[in-house]
Parts: structure tokens; sequence; C-alpha cells
């Protein structure tokens, strides 16, 4: 692998470092996930096996589904680590620190060995090393949603299944538990708790808040119409809808819903279904249709559709960043949400732009954290590092040896 620069990268620091900052009484456990008094010889934010560090230690998780190969691009040494073959993955989906390989009999668990902790009023930063966790059933359609606590499955027939994040994060899978009932979508943890959909025959969708252990404890007084993709942010939970976006709100233990809507009949091929955003922002994007995009300010309760060229991917760093897409032409374009208009444009970037389709054929995506963005380019064997503060300047450029057609970001 090499690592073309057309600029000076900074160097960052790497020496673990331990950030004591008055807004944080405790030390994250790495085994529990819950906070215990620091003390003389266990420095505040100290896990076990990890090493601090002062800035985000950003890594890409890359896959090939031709051929199986599996690699992990460390952002910040510009390494490429090799990791085991997984021959028949079809998607490639992350939490933050793990990456989740999809195939037909399972989904595989790839510890990045880097990831984040949120403490709200300041983050730690931890590197690690990279291993192999284990296979979590589900197959094909099968559906991974996480946050500190734990770690949801849920199947293509709507049956999920709960794992302690503790166990994955000291390398094994530990013991599930099945949750009663089928979900119209993906269970989603948030605020300490499990949000589902339920209905059956193609109607409305309900809304219930679950225990961690499946049992209900409330239910919001709203439906969702042809559910379709889901994101957390610190706004809620905002979950995809035939007429807009749903969003779910938890105050002082007290969970509500309210409506997002298009403010427009939207035909349903240009509704937004997947949602792409920067973890932690609260403006998410989505293909309009082939020629547009969505941008959700979930902050603003509003809907924004951007008018662009044929979109192949699309995403933005959040308030005051532009909407990044890559279109059709090969070239990344920038866009001003509030006023719909190009802003700048790279030279074509990739050449052959595989179409989404059978065989595990994916397209390509667009990783952004809070100062660069990252293309892969399958068929020209590379990532790009684009800085979209500076007009989509290509910061660098990382060549691999296998085609990533699939790519994550964990570590932010």
């Amino acid at each position: 692998m090499s690592v073309r620069r057309n600029v000076t990268s900074l160097v960052p620091a790497l020496a673990a470092v331990f950030l004591l900052t008055a807004g944080c009484g405790g030390q994250e456990d790495a085994e529990s996930g819950s906070e215990r008094p620091t003390s003389p010889t266990t420095p505040h934010g100290y896990v076990e096996g990890a090493n601090e560090a002062a800035e985000q230690q950003s890594r890409l998780v890359l896959g090939d589904p031709g051929s199986g190969d599996t690699r992990v691009l460390d952002l910040i040494t510009g390494k490429v680590h090799d990791t085991a073959r997984r021959p028949g993955v079809t998607a490639l989906t992350t939490d933050g620190r793990f990456g989740y390989l999809h195939t037909a009999d399972g989904t595989h668990v790839l510890d990045s060995g880097a990831w984040m902790v949120d403490h709200g009023d300041h983050v730690h930063y931890y590197r690690a090393k990279i291993q192999e966790v284990g296979k979590l059933p589900g197959g094909t359609g099968a559906r991974v949603r996480s946050d500190a606590g734990v770690t949801v499955v849920t199947a293509a027939d709507g049956q999920a299944s709960v794992y302690p994040r503790a166990e994955l994060e000291k390398g094994a899978l530990g013991t599930p538990t099945r949750l009663p009932g089928t979900s119209a979508g993906a269970v989603v943890p948030y605020a300490e708790h499990l949000i589902t959909l339920t209905g059956e025959g193609g109607g409305p969708a309900s809304v219930a808040v679950l225990d961690r252990s499946g049992k209900q404890v409330a239910a919001p007084d709203a439906e969702c119409v042809d559910p379709r993709g889901d994101a957390v942010t610190r706004r809620g939970l905002v979950l995809g809808c035939a007429d807009g976006a749903l969003l779910v709100h938890e105050d002082d233990g007290t969970f509500t819903a309210e409506k997002i809507p298009y403010g427009e009949d939207v035909p349903r091929p240009e509704r937004a279904t997947e949602f792409r955003h920067r973890p932690g922002s609260s403006t998410l994007t989505a293909p309009a249709g082939k020629e547009a995009v969505w941008v959700l300010d979930v902050t603003k309760g509003a809907w924004t559709r951007v008018e662009t060229g044929p979109v192949v991917a699309a995403n933005t760093a959040g308030e005051g960043a532009p909407l990044l897409v890559l279109e059709t032409d090969g070239a990344l374009h920038g866009y001003d949400i509030s006023a719909g208009r190009e802003t700048a444009v790279t030279d074509p970037l990739l050449k052959d732009i595989p179409e989404a389709g059978p065989g595990g054929t994916t397209a390509p995506v667009i990783e952004v954290d809070r100062s660069r963005a990252y293309l892969n380019d399958p068929e020209g064997r590379r990532v790009y590092e684009v800085d979209y503060n500076d007009s989509l300047r290509v910061a660098r450029t990382f060549d691999l040896d296998v085609r990533p057609s699939l790519m994550v970001e964990t570590g932010r």
C-alpha cells in the first residue's frame, strides 16, 4: 500500500493521554460500560488493553465482496492491516467501533480497535489491537444497531436478539436476550431503552418503547407508514416514513414522538429510505430519487431538497458544512444546502462507478468526520481523503491491494 499526499499532513499525537476534565466524575469501565471512581493508580479514562489519545483515532474497515478480502486502514499511521477473508459478504455496517460484515449465513463481527466515549462535556478517544470477535446469527437482511450498553440484531423476519456490549468489547459474543414478537423495522437502542415498530399486514406501524429485557414500558401516540431507514442523533431517533420522518425523543424518562413531514406528496421512489450523516450530527442526508438529495435538519424539523446531478452517494458533516455528492461523472460535488447551489467540484476521481445490484455489487459511499471526508474507489483500488472545508481539496490518496467496494469509518 502506498500513500500519496499533496499536502503536508498533520502528525497526530499517538501517545496515550489522560483527559482530566472536571465535568466527569468517574472512569469508564471497559468490562461493564459503567463508571467507577478513579484512584491514584487508575487514571481517569483508563481502559485496559487500550491507549487513550488526544484526538480521534479514525480507521476505515474495507471489504471486497468478490474476493472476500477485508482490510483495516489506520488513518493516523497510514498502515493497512490484513484481516480474515469473508467470502460472500454483501454489506458492511458499523456502530463506530465494530465492523459488521453481513453474509448469507450470519454477520461476522470485527473489532476495529478504534472508538470514542462521549461524556457530553468531553470525549475520550481510544486505540487498541484489531481482533475478530465471532459470528452473529441473522443472515442476509439482518440489521445491527448498538449503543454503549447493547448490540441488537434484528433478522429479516423481524425477530431480534440483544447482546451485551461489554462481552463484545472483551472479544466474545456473550449470551443474547431474545425479544418477544417481531419488529417492522430494526430494533434500535436509544436512551437506555429499545425502540421497535409493531404492525402487520403492510399497515401503519406503531412505536413501542421496551426496556432492555424486552418489556414494553411506553407507547408514544404515533404511527409510521412504510417505515424504511433510521438514525440516532443528539435530538432523538429518526425513522423514515412515507410522509416524512418520525422523531422519537426522550426527556427525563418520558418518550414522545413527532412527525417531520415532507410538506408535499413524495412518490415512493423519491422518499428517504437510508440516512447517512456524521455521527453526532443532527443533519441527515438521503437520495431523493436519481438526481436530488434530501437533507433533514432534525433540530429545525425541516426537509430541504437539493437538486443535483445524477446521485451515486451523498453525505454531510452537518450545520455549516457543504452537502457532498458523488455524481455519475466520477467527481465529488459540494453544495450549499440553504441556497441549493453548487460551490465546489473536484476533477473526476472515479473513472468507473459500479452500480448496486445482484452478486454483492455495491456503489461507493462517502464517510464524513469532523474535518475530512473519505470516498472509496473500488475499480481504482484506492480511497480518497478530502478536505471538505477547503474547496474539496484531495488531501491524501491511499492505494490498496484490494477493491474497497465496502467501506465504513470507525473511531468516531
